[in-house]
């Protein structure tokens, strides 16, 4: 996947690179396309063009630390596509996703917590616009961890002084970028590193290592709906 990776970071300088590399493309940018519409889509459509449109510019817009390609390109098209339907008046309603997912409370009992988990995963399965697409694309990103979008339900932390160290983890990672390079290349979070720089005593930051490895890929990533629910962690200062 990296060999992809710096292939677009080439066709960013060489318009050969990048004229064959949309070529190639032409199928995953229709693949998209369908997926996102709920139905076939072929080179007639307008939503062809504003898929390719919207391929052409992730293209231009993509960074390494962006993670891989692929998926941050899907997230781009679904916008963009999202958008052309909202005009033509097509998924109109937008549901917001229960901030639960991110932000527990140990005070919660267990039957609004189950709600709320049941609230959050209808909005993944409905037409919910920007969530849901950014919920989609970010879940391809948590698979490649070994986890997925509702596993955060159980290992987000619930005691301030929990969240408060788990918050410091996030912005030791957030402020150096080689770092979010090497996490997303090996998929495996720099536990030492940080106990040892920040102070963060390892049994915390192995029971919240989804939680960690998620705020940072939400907070460092295109997923600006998300951010919104871990906006608590830039608060937090180190």
């Amino acid at each position: 996947m990296r060999d992809i990776d710096d292939l677009v970071i080439k066709a960013q300088w060489d318009n050969s690179i990048l004229e064959d590399f949309i070529k190639q493309n032409e199928f995953y940018i229709l693949k998209c396309a369908s997926k996102t519409t709920h139905r076939y889509i072929s080179k007639s459509d307008d939503e062809w063009s504003i898929a390719l449109m919207a391929f052409h510019q992730a293209i231009l817009d993509y960074s390494i630390d962006r993670g891989s390609f692929y998926p941050f390109s899907e997230l781009v098209i679904k916008r963009r596509l999202y958008d052309y339907l909202k005009g033509q008046g097509r998924y109109a309603h937008e549901i917001s996703v229960d901030p639960y997912v991110f932000d527990t409370d140990s005070e919660e009992d267990t039957e609004d917590v189950s709600i709320k988990i049941a609230t959050a995963e209808q909005v993944s399965k409905s037409d919910s616009g920007d969530i849901k697409l950014e919920i989609e694309a970010v879940n391809q990103q948590f698979a490649l961890y070994g986890f997925s979008f509702f596993d955060l339900a159980t290992c987000s932390p619930k005691a301030k002084k929990t969240k408060v160290s788990c918050a410091k983890a996030v912005n030791y990672i957030l402020q150096n970028p080689i770092m979010i390079t090497n996490m997303q290349d090996s998929k495996q979070l720099p536990i030492k590193i940080i106990e040892k720089n920040v102070g963060i005593p390892r049994k915390i930051l192995d029971r919240h290592r989804k939680y960690i490895i998620a705020a940072v890929e939400i907070l460092s990533g295109e997923y600006p709906k998300l951010s919104e629910y871990l906006r608590y962690i830039r608060e937090v200062m180190m």
